[in-house]
């Protein structure tokens, strides 16, 4: 993280990554496909996590609000511990057209992870598909509005986003 806030993530190589950590660039690679993935590395336990939430969510909340509750408890559990970490993170994926695809890209997974869980709910398509990218559109929104906010948690961004989109929705 340093190296890319001090030269830059294209001038930034793995070489220089893996001598800074005290590492040999071989044990990079055990840990890391590619320089990208030290920035997107916690992906695959947060996709866990949400959909453990949203299978577990009770049967009675509406998809799209299963899917918020999910996203909540992601950001009170694994977002809120690390927001200086988040505001350098975003700032590096922001000055980076490579990283904002590649963030695309993992949101998207998201998505289709959370579609599957909701379908697993018995919700079906295109229902299933329109909660799961509603949900990850107003976790984006809300990321990069809480990383800029120094005052109210994630959970809280996530849920007054929701509040907006359901007055867009209802034509407010």
């Amino acid at each position: 993280m340093e190296l890319y806030a001090e030269r830059g993530f294209d001038s930034t190589s793995v070489a220089e990554i893996a001598e800074r950590a005290g590492l040999t660039e071989r044990t990079f690679f055990r840990h890391f496909a590619d320089k990208r993935e030290v920035l997107f590395h916690g992906s695959a336990p947060l996709q866990e996590l949400l959909v453990r939430e949203v299978d577990q969510a009770p049967d009675s909340l509406p998809p799209l609000e299963a899917i918020v509750s999910a996203l909540g408890d992601a950001a009170t559990a694994m977002f809120e511990p690390r927001r200086d970490f988040a505001r350098r993170r975003q700032a590096i994926i922001a000055a980076s057209a490579e990283l904002r695809e590649r963030e695309l890209i993992k949101l998207a997974t998201l998505a289709s992870a959370l579609a599957g869980a909701l379908r697993r709910r018995g919700v079906t398509d295109p229902a299933a598909s329109l909660a799961a990218e509603a949900g990850i559109s107003l976790f984006k929104i809300a990321f990069e509005r809480w990383v800029d906010d120094g005052q109210q948690s994630l959970a809280q961004i996530i849920q007054q986003s929701l509040d907006e989109l359901k007055a867009v929705t209802a034509g407010r």
